[in-house]
């Protein structure tokens, strides 16, 4: 796991990650974890398989569809490209 020191914090503000640490019952580190976390990876995000079968629901995608797809889908696999 990396570390991450934070310098040159004011004073009010540590004491605030304190009290608010206090109030969730977690250390004012595992308080700092969670905020940066919730900060960089927000509930809201798109997962992209969720997307894709949503956007499936929508136009009406049917297994027998999905089906003709992967009979026409090409199954031999890509040549890499070549940068000669």
């Amino acid at each position: 796991m990396a570390m991450l020191t934070v310098r040159n914090l004011p004073d009010e503000v540590h004491r605030a990650l304190r009290v608010r640490a206090a109030q969730h019952g977690r250390s004012t580190e595992a308080e700092v974890r969670e905020i940066l976390a919730i900060a960089v990876k927000p509930e809201t995000r798109v997962l992209i398989g969720e997307a894709l079968a949503a956007l499936g629901q929508k136009i009406g995608l049917t297994n027998e569809d999905v089906e003709v797809l992967e009979q026409l889908t090409e199954k031999t696999p890509a040549q890499p490209l070549r940068f000669e």
